[in-house]
């Protein structure tokens, strides 16, 4: 009777974490103390990553569970107490088609879905809007194409300018802004070194290569701010460069768009004819 309250004791604790864990993950966009799992998913890529991930924990639980079962018995019935008299049986082939073909199968189930997935973040959808992410030692640079000529950088802000409801090490002075419900086409480069574009609750992580370009895509399926940061050893301060994507209406993105085209429009610089520079009058 003292086990069954000890161990509903114990299950109820167990309950209370896992819904703390549950409960951590109600902020949007961001890690949170004690999580348990991935961030909320707010694209149908991560959807999709999530179904994957607790597919493969019910069939990875299941073979657990089946190996620690076999090696139960082998150690009750056939340990030299109980079976002092080994068999000399080297061959069964039921056993041995079984253990073929099952893990055949196991690997067939598993692969269709991971390639349906890898087809579905691998292909992006037509573009309703198109980002070019930059990567640079250390901070991020931002391009709308085909919104206008300006660009933006984004470095993360120091603790003293942080605002109550920012995340130390993640916050940024310019975020990267998109609209809700929008296909947005991320193209990614790398200015100097290797770096990585990566937000974990969009289900994105892309490699930003110098003299490439890569591409990825999502679709923010709720407004509000999500983080990231650069997955991609670069540097000493590799560890200081986040990523913050902001969600808004479609109006409050067309309102931004034509504040940003006038607050980061880039300057033209007008072609120099080096051989008039080079040409001395007589």
């Amino acid at each position: 009777m003292l086990g069954l309250k000890r161990s509903a004791a114990l299950a109820t604790i167990v309950c209370v974490l896992l819904a703390g864990g549950r409960a951590a993950l109600a902020a949007l966009g961001q890690p949170s103390p004690w999580q348990l799992g991935m961030q909320q998913s707010v694209t149908p890529v991560m959807d999709n990553i999530v179904w994957f991930h607790d597919f493969l924990l019910y069939i990875i639980t299941a073979i657990a569970g089946l190996v620690l079962v076999l090696l139960l018995i082998i150690m009750v019935r056939f340990n030299a107490r109980s079976h002092p008299i080994p068999t000399r049986t080297t061959h069964n082939t039921l056993l041995e088609v079984a253990w073929t073909t099952i893990p055949i199968v196991i690997l067939l189930v598993i692969a269709v879905p991971s390639f349906k997935l890898l087809f579905f973040q691998l292909i992006p959808p037509p573009a309703d809007l198109t980002v070019k992410a930059t990567g640079k030692q250390w901070y991020w640079s931002y391009s709308y194409p085909d919104n206008g000529k300006f660009e933006f950088d984004s470095l993360m802000l120091k603790g003293s300018e942080l605002k109550p409801e920012q995340p130390r090490l993640l916050a940024v002075d310019n975020e990267m802004v998109v609209p809700i419900n929008k296909n947005v086409h991320v193209i990614t480069t790398g200015a100097d070194v290797i770096h990585s574009f990566a937000v974990p609750s969009f289900g994105i992580k892309i490699d930003a290569i110098p003299g490439r370009i890569n591409e990825t895509w999502f679709k923010a399926t709720r407004e509000g701010v999500y983080f990231g940061q650069c997955s991609e050893l670069c540097g000493k301060d590799h560890a200081f460069m986040p990523i913050a994507v902001r969600v808004v209406s479609e109006q409050a993105f067309a309102t931004w768009v034509e504040e940003a085209k006038k607050k980061y429009a880039t300057k033209e610089t007008l072609p120099v004819n080096l051989a008039a520079a080079q040409t001395t009058p007589r």
